[in-house]
């Protein structure tokens, strides 16, 4: 056992890269944040664990509120935060985060990345850009349809997207929730969110967004990848997004809409980050409503895109996708709020900048994965690694979730700092797309966490097992 002060807090060791601040003050319950040594540092330098303090005093949060090894500071809730309330509690936005369902999906091919020559590469990503929209406010390219659909999108999610020819059924076996949340109601949407997601599905936007053309690099699960069709030296996607200027208007509207609520109900919120309301509240369940149809427009997106790309590489590879084995392994959401059974309880789990990992056996597995876990993908930054990862038994006491990523070391702000040399040394020999280093600097390796060290906390605590390290070839960014 060990204690430290942390930005005057008091962290409290138990076991292995685990951290506990006792209840004090207005918290309802203590906060766990999971971190090793190397990076129990990167929480001197900003506001992550205050905010984590904030949010375990909101009513009926279920002990402990918690922090994942890529925590950072965001709005509200720090992103790498994890929240679960029972059903006499409230509902918060900050909690879920402006860019609702972000989240990352990952396809994996029988193209061998030793056949693909930097010049095929270049060719790929300039294919790709051409059927996928890069960068914020951009228009989706199948407005025609998508517009049609719109409606039937952010209420059925994927299915309605796969009936207006964009994959197969077979696809929703591997999307977390079947690539639907139940509940969403576009009447609880304002008209302005409306007109955004209308236009946008099929792009990918900018910031952290990104697709990505992989090697597996290592495989360290030979049983785990196999099942998951992954083998040493293959070329996989990765692609990156959410449910863009949709669920970012959303986010806007019911911030102010659950704040003004909180005052109403008499509910005592620290920050308007955390803006929340009772789940059973009429404010409370629209939010619900429109975060869902959010979620299952950002599914819908990545499905999408994932078309798109393989469209792409038929293009440039002249092979019809199935010679070249394209298959989705799984999607995942990053940033939700949803109901699921944690201690024999019905808990409203807020996950921001985390991801739900479910054991072997699981009841909420995809029967694909039901013997093995559900794959967990968590990307590292565009110039290093990415892993594919399984929880184990052991995360049920962080209610099934691991870590979304690297997680930011430096702000966008300070990232801007990084010289062009500095920055194409961190990149090595991956190619990107972007014209000028100026677009994309913000997203540089250096403006990250360490992902080996990141990943490695979980491992280390028996709470998660890897299963193959990935490395970036190209990459696709969108310039802010």
């Amino acid at each position: 056992m060990g204690v430290e002060i942390v930005q005057g807090y008091t962290l409290v060791r138990e076991g292995v890269n685990k951290w506990r601040i006792p209840k004090f003050g207005k918290m309802k319950v203590d906060a766990v944040v999971y971190v090793s040594d190397a990076l129990k540092g990167t929480l001197h330098e900003d506001q992550s664990l205050r905010q984590l303090v904030n949010a375990a005093t909101l009513p009926g949060v279920v002990d402990p509120v918690i922090g994942m090894p890529d925590i950072h500071e965001g709005f509200g809730l720090p992103i790498g935060g994890v929240m679960a309330i029972e059903k006499q509690g409230v509902i918060s936005a900050g909690a879920v985060g402006y860019d609702i369902n972000c989240g990352v999906r990952l396809l994996r091919t029988d193209i061998e990345a030793r056949d693909l020559s930097r010049e095929i590469l270049y060719k790929l990503i300039e294919r790709i850009e051409h059927y996928v929209p890069t960068g914020i406010g951009k228009k989706g390219k199948h407005t025609g349809v998508t517009r049609q659909i719109f409606d039937d999108v952010v209420h059925r999610g994927v299915e309605a997207v796969i009936e207006a020819g964009f994959g197969s059924y077979e696809d929703l076996d591997y999307i977390e929730e079947g690539g639907k949340l139940h509940g969403a109601d576009i009447s609880a949407v304002s008209r302005e969110a409306q007109e955004r997601g209308e236009e946008q599905l099929g792009t990918l936007g900018g910031g952290n967004h990104f697709i990505e053309i992989q090697r597996v690099d290592c495989v360290l699960d030979e049983e785990l990848a196999s099942a998951f069709g992954l083998f040493q030296g293959q070329v996989t996607v990765m692609i990156h997004t959410g449910s863009r200027g949709f669920g970012h208007q959303i986010a806007t509207d019911y911030t102010k809409i659950l704040w003004e609520a909180a005052k109403k109900y008499g509910i005592d919120v620290p920050e308007k980050g955390l803006a929340a309301a009772p789940i059973d509240s009429k404010e409370g369940k629209s939010y619900y409503k429109a975060m869902a149809a959010a979620v299952n427009f950002a599914f819908s997106n990545r499905q999408i895109i994932m078309c798109d790309v393989i469209k792409a590489f038929e293009d440039i590879l002249k092979k019809p996708a199935d010679s070249m084995g394209f298959r989705l392994v799984y999607d995942v959401a990053h940033n939700i709020a949803k109901w699921e059974r944690h201690g024999g309880r019905d808990l409203l789990v807020h996950r921001k900048g985390a991801t739900r990992a479910l054991p072997a056996g699981h009841n909420q597995n995809p029967v694909s994965y039901m013997g093995t876990g559900h794959p967990a993908l968590v990307p590292g930054s565009m110039g290093t690694g990415s892993y594919v990862v399984v929880g184990t038994d052991r995360l049920a006491e962080s209610f099934y979730s691991v870590n979304h990523g690297a997680g930011r070391r430096l702000s966008r702000t300070k990232a801007k700092s990084i010289t062009k040399q500095e920055f194409e040394k961190a990149m090595g020999d991956v190619i990107y797309n972007a014209a000028s280093y100026k677009d994309i600097v913000d997203e540089s390796p250096l403006a990250y966490k360490d992902v080996e060290e990141v990943v490695s906390v979980l491992v280390k605590r028996g709470a998660t097992v890897p299963v193959v390290r990935l490395a970036p070839l190209a990459v696709i960014k969108g310039a802010d």
